[in-house]
């Protein structure tokens, strides 16, 4: 497959004109936290088309997850004139014309479901949750997480859940899952396949991270890596652009530009990621030495990425491809 190619033009314009989709974005999880939810507005001006919001993730009770999708409706459905929920491609579409700041939902990890399993998965997809990952780093009762010492595979309950999602048009989603249990959801998924915000191993290594192999694997599913902003994945020092854009160009020499976007993992709250990584040892192993967990790239720095990528070389049609296009194509396949 092409690998990204020459080109040259003004990323602040490329941004201005291009679908930019932000794959993964963490507000603060508490359902009327509406000073932070107002923060979505400054993403909308930096020129962010669609972003996908946490609204949980692993250990974090269901009823959590229920409170977080009912208050961000709500908040958008009254306050947040500059955006709207979106559960197709064709709402996408809708919003950009309208002006508005796409906006959908994502749940990391399947914990939620160890109990009565599939039978939510409707609902949320109904409520605008567009991808949900197998396991957030410890295992759950539908596959391993990428801390574990042994990873036992994708089960079958994680396979009538996959088969649920496939159904109704719920991405999957492999990051922070253990490498066995990702190579089997991408075996069994019958759908593209998504790294929502995972970088590479093979430039930075992380348990986070992801190997040339599960890269590969996940092209061929027809699916997209979204590569992440933090700090701690991307080198053993503050997060920068410049590292950013190394993970880029990694996955694209392995896949070609079709498969590899964004997916920032910015979280809004810095406060709340610290607490969470001091309060969950057993889902945060290596938190004490995590030094750059909260320097961060946000969704602000959209330009600046796209100004690397054109500065590197890469020629227009691939910088619009990893900016939004090949998240939208996946969108297109699962969700219609």
């Amino acid at each position: 497959m092409e690998a990204i190619r020459h080109n040259a033009a003004p990323s602040g314009a490329l941004v201005r004109d291009a679908l930019v989709w932000d794959n993964h974005a963490c507000l603060p999880l508490r359902p009327e936290d509406h000073a932070f939810f107002s923060r979505l507005e400054a993403v909308a001006a930096a020129g962010v088309d669609v972003i996908s919001v946490n609204v949980g993730f692993g250990p974090i009770p269901l009823v959590q997850h229920q409170a977080m999708i009912a208050g961000l409706t709500n908040w958008i459905a009254t306050a947040g004139s500059y955006c709207r929920v979106v559960k197709t491609v064709a709402d996408i579409k809708a919003a950009r014309a309208e002006g508005k700041l796409a906006v959908f939902f994502d749940v990391e990890g399947m914990a939620p479901l160890d109990e009565g399993g599939e039978a939510l998965i409707e609902p949320w997809r109904a409520a605008g949750v567009g991808w949900m990952l197998i396991a957030y780093n410890a295992a759950n009762r539908a596959g391993s997480g990428c801390t574990e010492e042994v990873d036992s595979g994708l089960t079958d309950h994680g396979k009538r859940i996959l088969a649920e999602m496939r159904r109704v048009g719920m991405i999957a989603c492999c990051s922070h899952t253990g490498h066995r249990t990702a190579m089997e959801v991408m075996e069994h998924a019958g759908a593209p396949v998504i790294f929502s915000h995972s970088n590479a191993a093979a430039v930075f290594p992380h348990y986070r991270n992801i190997s040339d192999d599960l890269i590969r694997a996940c092209a061929q599913t027809g699916g997209v890596v979204g590569i992440n902003g933090i700090g701690s994945f991307l080198d053993d020092g503050p997060a920068r652009i410049a590292r950013l854009v190394d993970h880029i160009e990694h996955v694209a020499s392995l896949v070609g530009t079709d498969h590899v976007g964004l997916g920032l993992d910015y979280v809004f709250d810095r406060q709340e990621l610290v607490d969470y990584l001091a309060a969950m040892p057993d889902i945060f192993p290596d938190a004490a030495s995590m030094e750059h967990a909260t320097s961060m790239i946000g969704p602000d720095r959209v330009a600046d990425i796209a100004g690397e990528l054109l500065d590197r070389g890469a020629d227009e049609a691939s910088v619009r491809k990893i900016l939004g296009e090949n998240w939208l194509r996946v969108a297109g396949e699962v969700w219609g």
